[in-house]
């Protein structure tokens, strides 16, 4: 029985904490909004990314907290759904840190590239840093067993062209992309890894 319940047991991991920060949000922004199924429109104004808010206010937080904002409950499933298959990969090739460090500076780096559209955009989600944390790893694994690395780059642009569709922020898609891409290579280059 004891051992049974010991395989039971999940271990730790960055990939179920992000998770469960995301889905502590996207609570917190429900009961804000009245809605469980669609954020508010003021809420993600104020904790998503609202390119007028930032550039004008000076509001830099929203570039940080709307990677943990969602706009609806799909949005948030289909987010956590690819963070869960991508992240728990992810983490047999990196570090906990180098892990936190790609998902926060790609999430970073989309929102960054997303003020390049208009002022009145507004965005939310995990996407950019979920991008990141893919491109990062797929680098990764073809850098460290001596492959070329333009099949991760053909992999990585068919990834992006799947996601376009009507409402979804492309540029915070590349902007992290662009980013887990660069980490990762640079995480092959430093050091020796085994399989």
């Amino acid at each position: 029985m004891k051992a049974a319940l010991e395989g039971i047991v999940l271990k730790f991991t960055w990939t179920f904490f992000l998770i469960f920060a995301n889905t502590l949000v996207y609570a917190y922004t429900s009961v804000k909004s009245g809605d469980f199924i669609v954020t508010d429109f003021n809420v993600l104004m104020l904790y998503g990314q609202f390119n007028l808010a930032v550039i004008a206010k000076g509001w830099y937080w929203q570039l940080f907290t709307s990677i943990f904002v969602h706009v609806n409950l799909p949005h948030i499933i289909l987010n956590m759904f690819f963070l869960l298959i991508f992240g728990l990969r992810a983490e047999e090739l990196f570090k906990g840190r180098e892990f936190l460090f790609i998902y926060f500076a790609s999430g970073l780096a989309g929102n960054i590239l997303t003020l390049l559209l208009p002022p009145l955009t507004v965005s939310a989600g995990a996407s950019g840093a979920i991008f990141g944390i893919f491109g990062a790893s797929v680098i990764f694994m073809r850098k460290a067993f001596g492959m070329s690395v333009f099949s991760a780059l053909v992999y990585s642009l068919l990834f992006l062209m799947l996601s376009a569709s009507e409402g979804v922020n492309l540029f915070a898609h590349l902007g992290g992309l662009a980013a887990g891409l660069v980490i990762g290579y640079v995480f092959a280059k430093s050091r020796k890894v085994s399989f």
